[in-house]
């Protein structure tokens, strides 16, 4: 009987799994959520009753439920401490920034303290983007935020250090 289920309902949930999965798991991490759909069923049939809905229904809705559950618990592993991001960030730049700079160009100083004085969620947007180098789509999935605003926060918060920078070229000068 279990087997019948698995081979006729295996496809469903795996699309319903990796609809929600999609940017933030492995195809193994999918499977496992498809898996422990059926491993639920085997050992709780008495959750399921027949009477309230059919069985592709509310195996869909244990999927999506066990998928919203894994990406929740997968993105969690994922966060660092913002402060921990910048630290990595400018390490990173000291690092990768050249000892000479020419003319026009902005130092790592000058950027560590513009970097400072955003607020937490201008630097996660900048650290994400820039430094771990996330396409806005996985930034608005691992936010909860539509993509196009993610876009339009970035372009205000580039346009934003852009003009501290400035300010501070100028008040050295």
């Amino acid at each position: 009987m279990l087997a019948f289920v698995v081979q006729k309902y295996s496809k469903l949930l795996w699309k319903i799994a990796a609809s929600v999965l999609i940017n933030a798991a492995s195809t193994q991490d999918v499977e496992e959520c498809v898996a422990d759909v059926f491993i639920y069923l085997w050992q709780y049939p008495e959750k399921y009753d027949p009477d309230k809905a059919k069985l592709s229904s509310w195996l869909s809705i244990v999927a999506r439920s066990r998928a919203v559950d894994s990406y929740r618990r997968l993105t969690r592993k994922r966060e660092i401490s913002m402060e921990e991001i910048v630290m990595q960030s400018l390490e990173y730049a000291e690092n990768n920034a050249a000892d000479e700079e020419p003319e026009g160009t902005y130092s790592r100083d000058k950027l560590r303290s513009c970097m400072e004085e955003l607020d937490e969620k201008e630097k996660e947007l900048v650290m994400r983007r820039y430094y771990y180098e996330q396409k806005p789509a996985e930034i608005a999935v691992a936010l909860d935020m539509p993509k196009k605003q993610v876009e339009n926060r970035l372009y205000y918060v580039r346009q934003k250090l852009r003009k501290m920078m400035e300010k501070q070229e100028g008040g050295r000068s």
